[in-house]
């Protein structure tokens, strides 16, 4: 098993005029990442607008990064299902394009709040992969945070390699930390604690912010492993920047990845584009690729 770099952009999907995957600007938006220093790709994530993915594009996605980035780039995709079947047929999809792990979003649609059905949901996902697993607990998207026991108990299955913890609350990996083997990685999906969490017992850092900020998050990352004097000002500095895109949701984070260099903010309804002004608030924040 290749093992991940500190540092994975949760990378946008393009989407082109009709609707359908913009293939071009996706092989273009890799390439481009590539160039800045990234060696890391999750694909179809919340950012990527993963529960708006139809079947099969998935595998596109994936296989296109791969045959862009070659196989020394380590390459995660990510499930959007609601049941144990779906996540395991999105996780056939991901390995088909050459994945190297799969990141799988807690289910909560019917057993939020049911520890023991999301525990045998992971369980019997983890069993059926082809490819390594990490967990994803975003409670700002499913209202439900993957708590510091299951997150344990799960985390002694052979297949399950991780977490992505996107709660923002980086004294949880403490916890986490403590109760499971020094080989299991955390990965913060909240840029404003990424140095927090890092010095909690992070592994490293999967952000939508590294869309268009790859250079300054890939150096926060390894300033807070080196545990640097100047860690506040870095954070701070990227906090000041991620919270005016985030006000925005996907699309403030599509918006500024266009500004860094990338291509297509289009999005797929019902998500709607931002308007002018919030395009100008967040292209005074980020800086452009020169």
């Amino acid at each position: 098993m290749q093992e991940p770099p500190r540092v994975l952009v949760a990378l946008i999907t393009a989407f082109a005029g009709n609707g359908d995957v913009a293939l071009d600007d996706h092989a273009h938006n890799v390439r481009h990442l590539l160039e800045r220093g990234i060696r890391g790709f999750l694909i179809g994530g919340s950012t990527g607008e993963g529960p708006y993915l139809d079947e099969g594009e998935r595998t596109e996605l994936v296989a296109t990064a791969r045959e862009v980035a070659g196989d020394e780039v380590y390459v995660m995709g990510a499930t959007a299902a609601q049941s144990t079947r779906g996540a395991i047929r999105q996780i056939v999809e991901i390995a088909e394009g050459g994945a190297d792990a799969a990141l799988v979003l807690t289910p909560t649609s019917l057993i939020r709040g049911n520890h023991a059905a999301v525990h045998r949901f992971f369980m019997e996902v983890a069993d059926a992969s082809p490819i390594p697993v990490l967990m994803y607990s975003v409670p700002r998207v499913t209202g439900y945070e993957l708590p510091v026991a299951v997150i344990a108990a799960l985390a002694g299955h052979p297949n399950v390699i991780g977490l992505k913890d996107s709660g923002g609350r980086p004294y949880r990996m403490q916890e986490v930390a403590r109760n499971v083997d020094s080989s299991f990685m955390q990965f913060a999906g909240a840029s404003a604690t990424i140095a927090a969490s890092i010095a909690g017992g992070g592994y490293g850092a999967i952000t939508a912010s590294t869309n268009y900020l790859p250079e300054q998050i890939d150096y926060l990352v390894a300033a807070s492993r080196r545990g640097d004097r100047d860690l506040d000002t870095l954070q701070g500095n990227v906090t000041a920047i991620t919270k005016v895109v985030e006000a925005h949701g996907v699309v403030g984070t599509k918006a500024a990845a266009v500004v860094a260099g990338l291509r297509s903010d289009r999005v797929r309804r019902p998500l709607i584009p931002l308007d002018q002004a919030a395009f100008a608030e967040i292209r005074d924040v980020v800086p452009p690729r020169v």
